[in-house]
């Protein structure tokens, strides 16, 4: 069977159309021509229209084709055929241990993709970091002194506080379970390992991705809604030399800076509350910490602190570019972007404490 389409296949003739078309797909026939070339004019309406008979009759086990049409329409066909909606069956509801095997293989393949993408960001991030190395006129100086004083420079008066409240907290708690045993002076101790070691680098990490982290995925999500990402690419622009490299460097400077100053804070609050606590006066204080600590009890602690900053940048950065066109998209990727920081952070730090562990340090 040959069909002949002929005049204007446009948007407003599509309503004519579709009364012409209704029951041609029920039609018995082996094969069928749909047959263009008396076709004067042709837009994505009537293009979607013949795309959607021919799609109908091969459903039906018939051979279709589309013919005759004129060079300048490929282009129709190509979009349609790109974004046309594909009939999904509807799946009968999982229950049971079905639905839960479904869910677990689901989160899977997310993790997996989560992990391909961080993957590709890192990749790239090494390249344009090589790349203005190499060159270093290349490197975006002014946007990392900007984005080092946003995640460093204001960042110092919270992290101080958090930090000087919590080294008082467990030097108070530790003061008072230890008492009972009548090793009350280990409590410099107790707060000097765990500060350096640990806590201070933590909890810096944990404030960073809340703070830092957040804005990135909302700065980076905001100009991938308004195409300014797309933008760069028309121009010749690299965006992740533009906007990763700068914010990672950024961040793998200062956090480190502030894990020294949580440490530095975190020990003022345990040495004051140790005095009011205890009666334990400031030089004894310090005294102690000297006998209980040494310099690579610091290092270990401030060593951690690029990795967690590179692994806070990329999910960040990552998460900033999946945003899609709708405030709802930013704000769930910002939502997901801190947690799953917060999450491989302590994650890194686990896995650093393995390590330290196994080589006796």
């Amino acid at each position: 069977m040959r069909l002949t389409f002929s005049g204007d296949w446009t948007v407003q003739r599509a309503a004519e159309a579709e009364r012409l078309l209704a029951g041609v797909a029920d039609r018995d026939a082996g094969s069928v021509v749909l047959d263009l070339s008396a076709v004067t004019a042709l837009d994505t309406a009537g293009a979607w229209l013949v795309v959607r008979l021919r799609d109908a009759l091969t459903a039906k086990g018939r051979s279709a084709a589309i013919e005759g049409y004129d060079d300048s329409y490929t282009p129709l066909f190509d979009e349609v055929e790109e974004h046309k909606p594909h009939d999904i069956a509807e799946a009968l509801p999982r229950r049971g241990i079905v639905a839960g095997v479904e869910k677990v293989g689901r989160r899977t393949v997310d993790v997996w993709h989560d992990a391909v993408d961080l993957v590709a960001i890192l990749g790239q991030f090494a390249s344009g970091l090589s790349a203005c190395l190499v060159n270093v006129t290349r490197m975006r100086g002014i946007a990392v002194l900007h984005h080092f004083d946003q995640t460093g420079r204001t960042a110092v008066p919270i992290i101080a506080l958090m930090s000087f409240l919590i080294g008082g907290i467990i030097a108070q708690q530790g003061a008072f379970y230890l008492r009972q045993f009548g090793a009350d002076q280990f409590v410099v101790d107790l707060v000097g390992v765990l500060v350096l070691r640990e806590i201070g680098v933590l909890l810096t990490a944990i404030m960073v991705a809340g703070r830092s982290g957040s804005a990135f995925t909302a700065e980076i999500g905001s100009m991938k809604m308004r195409e300014e990402i797309d933008a760069m690419h028309v121009i010749g622009l690299r965006p992740v030399e533009v906007l990763v490299v700068p914010r990672l460097t950024a961040l793998m400077i200062a956090l480190p800076i502030l894990a020294f100053i949580a440490d530095v804070s975190a020990l003022a609050g345990a040495g004051l509350v140790s005095w009011a606590y205890l009666g334990l006066t400031p030089q004894a204080f310090v005294i102690r910490l000297q006998e209980a600590i040494d310099l690579q009890t610091l290092y270990i602690g401030i060593v951690k602190a690029p990795v967690m900053a590179l692994i806070i940048g990329l999910i960040s950065c990552a998460e900033g570019l999946k945003v899609a066109g709708s405030a709802e998209s930013l704000g769930r990727q910002t939502t997901v972007a801190v947690v799953k920081a917060i999450f491989m952070v302590i994650v890194v730090d686990g896995l650093f404490a393995v390590f330290f562990a196994a080589i006796n340090i």
